[in-house]
Parts: structure tokens; sequence; C-alpha cells
């Protein structure tokens, strides 16, 4: 949600091409844990914006939208996420998240094209997708350089759905917040229905936001392949993560 407080769009359009083209963007990153061996096997970037705490990074992505420098700006971060790759282990992925409408373009594939075999490349579920086919040959480019697909966020709803038939990607993050209560018995039928349809896809299954063990042992019993939450590592600094 955009502050009431926010700038004119002047003033934010100015603010966001300075954290843009000074790169003002700090990278965090969040492990994202194999349920079996507990071995981090990738790390998410998450883009903070240091210079102005008031706002929070999704303020900042919301505004950009509003005054037309959505694209810049989310390159802008994947950039920045890129600046580390060096840093990690190059058995770990790098996972970087990404709109489809940004995926589509020449500088995205242009940005990721040399690096591509190092990343889980994340696709926002809740992005309306005007033409799969478009986006599909789009991600089957940096396939074949060795990148994974993940669909992002995915619940029961039908745009999950269509994202999941339609690009087949490799690895399914489930949204935990979309079941409520998913450790009582209603919660963890509708969790048990999203893992077998996204297993029937032949994809690995991960699931996010998981912040207890309770949870993190039904998705085990479930069959989960990988976990990401508090309970598993929250964001932060890539250094201490890798001591």
């Amino acid at each position: 949600m955009v502050p009431s407080s926010r700038p004119h769009p002047d003033v934010a359009r100015t603010r966001i091409c300075r954290a843009c083209e000074e790169a003002h963007l700090e990278t965090v990153f969040q492990p994202l844990v194999d349920l079996d061996s507990n071995k981090c096997i990738a790390y998410e970037a998450l883009t903070r914006f240091p210079d102005d705490p008031a706002w929070t990074t999704g303020d900042w992505f919301a505004t950009a939208k509003e005054v037309g420098l959505a694209a810049e700006l989310e390159l802008a971060a994947i950039a920045a996420a890129l600046d580390h790759l060096d840093e990690i282990p190059p058995t770990t992925a790098l996972a970087i998240n990404v709109s489809t409408g940004v995926a589509v373009t020449d500088e995205f594939f242009v940005l990721v094209a040399r690096v591509a075999h190092r990343l889980i490349i994340e696709l926002t579920e809740h992005d309306l997708v005007d033409d799969y086919e478009l986006l599909a040959n789009a991600l089957a480019g940096l396939r074949r350089l060795g990148a994974r697909i993940a669909v992002d966020d995915v619940s029961a709803g039908a745009a999950s759905l269509r994202h999941v038939l339609n690009l087949r990607p490799d690895i399914v993050k489930l949204d935990l917040t979309a079941t409520h209560g998913h450790e009582n018995e209603p919660g963890a039928r509708s969790l048990a229905a999203m893992v077998q349809f996204a297993g029937s896809t032949g994809a690995l299954i991960a699931a996010e936001g998981i912040e207890t063990e309770g949870e993190l042992e039904l998705l085990r019993e479930l069959g989960v392949d990988q976990g990401q939450g508090y309970f598993l590592g929250r964001p932060g600094p890539l250094e201490p993560q890798l001591d």
C-alpha cells in the first residue's frame, strides 16, 4: 500500500530515479532450505531501501508503478542482487523475483543470461498474463541457459492454477498464509490438496511462510521438498549466513 503521506509524483519520480541510478538499493537474503537434508539450497534476494526507512519496499514498488518506473526499479533491484552472486557458494542458487511483464523483456534477458545457470527466477503469481505463449517462450530461452523457473505465492486461486498449468515451472512455491490454520484438519486438507496439485505437474514443491516447528513437520509429512520462513531463517545480510 502506498503511504498516505506519499510525495508529489515528480518528487517520487526523482527519488526512484536516483535510487536506481546511484544504486541506493540494499539486498538482503532469505534461505530456501531442503527439508530432507536441512541444507540451504538457495538464497532469495529481497530489496530494501535504506535511504528512506519511512517507505516500505511495497511503497517503493507501488509508487514506481504509479509514476511509470516499475520496470526500471525492478531491473535495478535485480542488478543489485546479482552483484552479490560471487559471494554465494557455486552449488547454491540465487533466487530473484520478477514480474511477468519484465520477464518477457530483452532488458531482463540480457541482464541475467550470463548467470542464468545460477538462478531461480521467481514469477509473482498475482500478475495478470495476457500472452502465456510469449511468457513461456521467454522463459524457455533462460531455461536453455540453465535457469530454473518458480511460480511464487501459489494458493488455491484461479490465477495460481493458470500460472502453474501454463508455465509448468520447475518449482511451485506454496503460500502458507493462503491456508490459515493448516495444522487443524480443514487447513491440513486444503494444504494437502495444494501439495498434490503441485506435485502432479512434476514440479518440486516449496512452502513459504514457515513459522513453527509444527508447520515444518506437517510439510515434511505431506512430501514438501523445500521450505522458507522465519522458523528456518530470517532475511538478512548474506555474509553472516555463510558462516
